[in-house]
């Protein structure tokens, strides 16, 4: 049973230690470190209730990317990739202080309007005291440390949704969608997520993460009542307000223009999107090889654009099988979603597939230009503390909620 529950752990470190060991001499800490980190990651898995099986491939590829990740920024920057191991070992930490709450993960749902009222209140600290970086408000300093408060709003807008809607989706699906009265009664309090996405739109003019959060909340809207003129209106309306937002704010003005065309100015503001592409066409099918490319070009290469350079020293293929991993992650999040016998249970697991998902399709399509490029990271691969703490609580609550009773399974 041992050998069964660890074997994916095992083999997620085994390619982590030979993709690791590719990196420049120095480019990580010392060794002890990443041998901490590969007892957390063991710890991690082995930490959880013997009488229940989970599906222990999560904890395993979320390790995986994170072991490409480091990788990747071992070669690009050797100052981020010590503080990104740092942070791996906060987050394999959290995920393990966090393992018998997140077992009792149906008693979030008592709690929904708490997760308002904390998303509102990071929101107001966000909008007080938040430092302003490349044009979007959306970083609290803390002495020596910098976090993103909305990689915790993103979570807590997640766990209400799925509590109300575990309550009310029955109403809401029967309600005509010309009963005004019925609807506002019952859609008021859910459309303070979507207010919150408007909020941090108009306010911290950040345009990736204010996307992300209404695709989470249409998708989780429409799974739980099936009423597409919500999802259309809510579409709607914040489609205008990003027509505001282009036509007010110089910053979204800017990303907009270099979305058309990053060549007309590309040793100014199309300097970053117009490296991208060099460094995406220089990859082609096979790749140049680790630590052959030059991705170093691109500005930020670590945070906005590691995506173009994985592709650029791996390839088409490498980049296909990078996306195949995340498939992977998000497809046995919504299969455990299936599996779940709640509505409450399987809104929040497709809503936590949500918020991986589509922040991985909107900062890929970014880079590769299907739409303008956001601020918001790959998950598991950029450099980024706040977001990685973020990330592997969510593998850890829904790795417990794949726990299934081995007397049933039997």
């Amino acid at each position: 049973m041992w050998i069964r529950r660890l074997a994916p752990i095992f083999v997620a470190l085994l390619i982590a230690a030979f993709l690791l060991h590719m990196a420049p001499a120095g480019s990580l800490g010392p060794g002890w470190l990443l041998l901490v980190l590969a007892v957390l990651g063991i710890a991690w898995v082995s930490w959880q209730p013997t009488d229940s099986q989970r599906d222990d491939m999560l904890p395993a590829i979320a390790i995986i990317i994170s072991a490409l990740g480091l990788t990747m920024l071992a070669r690009l920057s050797p100052e981020h990739a010590h503080k990104q191991q740092l942070w791996l070992l906060i987050s394999l930490g959290l995920a393990i202080a966090a393992g018998p709450a997140f077992s009792k993960f149906r008693t979030l749902a008592s709690y929904k309007y708490v997760w308002v009222l904390g998303s509102i209140l990071l929101f107001v600290l966000l909008a007080l005291f938040g430092q302003e970086v490349n044009g979007a408000k959306l970083w609290i300093r803390i002495g020596p440390v910098q976090y993103e408060p909305i990689e915790l709003i993103k979570l807590f807008i997640v766990f209400f949704l799925a509590a109300y809607l575990a309550e009310t989706a029955d109403v809401i699906a029967h309600a005509k969608p010309w009963s005004i009265r019925a609807n506002l009664k019952y859609l008021g309090p859910l459309f303070i997520g979507w207010g919150l996405s408007m909020a941090i739109l108009v306010f911290e003019r950040d345009l990736g993460m204010a996307t992300l959060l209404l695709a989470t909340f249409a998708a989780i809207l429409y799974v739980a009542t099936r009423r597409f003129d919500l999802i259309l209106g809510s579409m709607t309306i914040f489609g205008m307000a990003a027509y505001w937002a282009i036509h007010h704010f110089a910053y979204v003005q800017r990303r907009i223009a270099v979305w058309h065309n990053p060549f007309a100015d590309p040793l100014g503001a199309g300097f970053q999107a117009s490296q991208g592409y060099y460094s995406l066409a220089a990859g082609g099918l096979l790749g140049t090889g680790y630590r052959m490319g030059h991705p170093g070009f691109i500005p930020e290469v670590y945070t906005d654009y590691i995506y173009a350079a994985w592709s650029e020293e791996f390839g088409a293929i490498g980049a296909v099988i990078l996306l195949l991993l995340y498939l992977a992650l998000v497809w046995r999040v919504l299969r455990i979603a299936q599996m779940q016998p709640d509505l409450y249970t399987r809104l929040l697991a497709i809503g936590l597939a949500c918020i991986i998902g589509f922040q991985v399709f909107i900062i890929v399509g970014g880079v590769i230009g299907l739409f303008t490029l956001t601020g918001i990271t790959l998950p598991f691969m950029s450099y980024g503390g706040s977001s990685l703490v973020a990330n592997f609580l969510l593998i850890a609550l829904v790795w417990a909620m794949s726990g299934r009773s081995r007397a049933l399974i039997r």
